[in-house]
């Protein structure tokens, strides 16, 4: 089975690592009651890798359009495949919202975002409590819907690496690593 190329792998497992430590960050941050130099390391973590993943989403998006990924088994039931393929573009297109909501509530609501001040960047947003609310509520739903997401993709690989044994999962694992290659 073809697998996909190591830049396509590497892009996918650093993301992963990113997302899965960005859920948990975003949860604690908003807790009341949390120390506030916690509370500050977070929002700066949070903040400045959702720029990070923005970048590389965008990277990622660029590879896969002229690499497109390998073809899926032919064993594969259609269903399953169309449940894939939708699964695949909602983690891209919340991977992308959640960064721009991100932006548009940390501007709106006059806060920095360190690594765009670094680089010089002006707001691109004008400050507005309700647009920065609003911001913020649909970034929060944005990323439930991405954590049931990835639960749920995360779910589908663990069935077919452990239960069915398709070679579906090793299409984008190990990270490393030989084999055929797409």
């Amino acid at each position: 089975m073809m697998r996909y190329r190591l830049p396509a792998r590497l892009l996918h497992w650093i993301m992963a690592v990113l997302v899965l430590a960005m859920i948990p960050a975003g949860l604690v941050m908003v807790q009341q009651g949390i120390a506030r130099p916690l509370q500050d390391a977070l929002f700066l973590f949070h903040k400045n890798t959702g720029v990070l993943l923005l970048g590389l989403v965008a990277l990622r998006l660029v590879w896969r359009w002229r690499n497109p990924p390998p073809p899926l088994p032919a064993t594969l039931p259609p269903a399953q495949a169309r449940i894939a393929g939708l699964t695949h573009w909602a983690i891209y297109a919340a991977l992308i919202a959640l960064p721009v909501l991100g932006y548009i509530r940390v501007r709106a609501g006059g806060f920095p975002i360190e690594t765009l001040d670094a680089l010089g960047l002006p707001p691109l947003v004008p400050r507005s409590e309700p647009l920065a609310n609003l911001a913020k509520s649909l970034h929060a739903l944005a990323g439930f819907a991405l954590a049931g997401l990835v639960l749920m993709h995360m779910g589908a690989a663990a069935y077919h690496g452990l239960i069915r044994r398709d070679g579906i999962f090793s299409r984008m694992w190990p990270p490393f690593g030989a084999g055929r290659d797409n």
